[in-house]
């Protein structure tokens, strides 16, 4: 079952830049080469941003390999598939991997038992603060500078072939 997403390299330091294409490319199996752009939020730093397509999966194998440089800002998608729920990964270097169930129009999705044990577990003083973690609401608040200094910059459509 083919799965599609996007890859949104946030920031990476020039010279690690090679090492983010190899790494996409052992995931999907096929050559990739990034365009590169300054990213304006960090002076001296370069975003890219591709979309895939691969087996179920990948989004979780691509934010995998990438969390080998842990100086990247990143955020994998992978779209829900049938019979699969979407995902979305997150790094930041200060606050490290986040990762969320996504539904079909992208909103995240926290399942009903995690919610229950949440209810369960954690006093009504910290309810809210932990919500906000099963959100990921610290990384968006993070990458969001990122996000708005990258529109408009081109992108790269892959497709895993065989």
């Amino acid at each position: 079952m083919n799965a599609r997403g996007v890859v949104f390299i946030h920031s990476s330091p020039t010279a690690v830049c090679p090492h983010v294409e190899w790494a996409i490319s052992g995931v999907l199996g096929m050559k990739v080469s990034l365009q590169w752009s300054p990213q304006p939020a960090a002076p001296g730093q370069l975003r890219a941003e591709c979309g895939w397509t691969g087996p179920a999966g990948s989004g979780g194998a691509l934010a995998g390999a990438l969390r080998a440089w842990p100086m990247l800002r990143f955020e994998v998608t992978e779209e829900p598939s049938p019979g699969v729920d979407g995902e979305r990964f997150c790094h930041v270097p200060t606050l490290g991997l986040w990762n969320g169930r996504t539904s079909a129009n992208g909103d995240i999705v926290v399942g009903e038992d995690r919610l229950r044990s949440l209810l369960a577990e954690v006093p009504a003083s910290r309810l809210a603060g932990r919500l906000n973690e099963l959100l990921g609401s610290a990384w968006d608040d993070a990458l969001e500078p990122f996000r708005l200094a990258g529109d408009g910059a081109a992108g790269t459509l892959l497709h895993q072939v065989g």
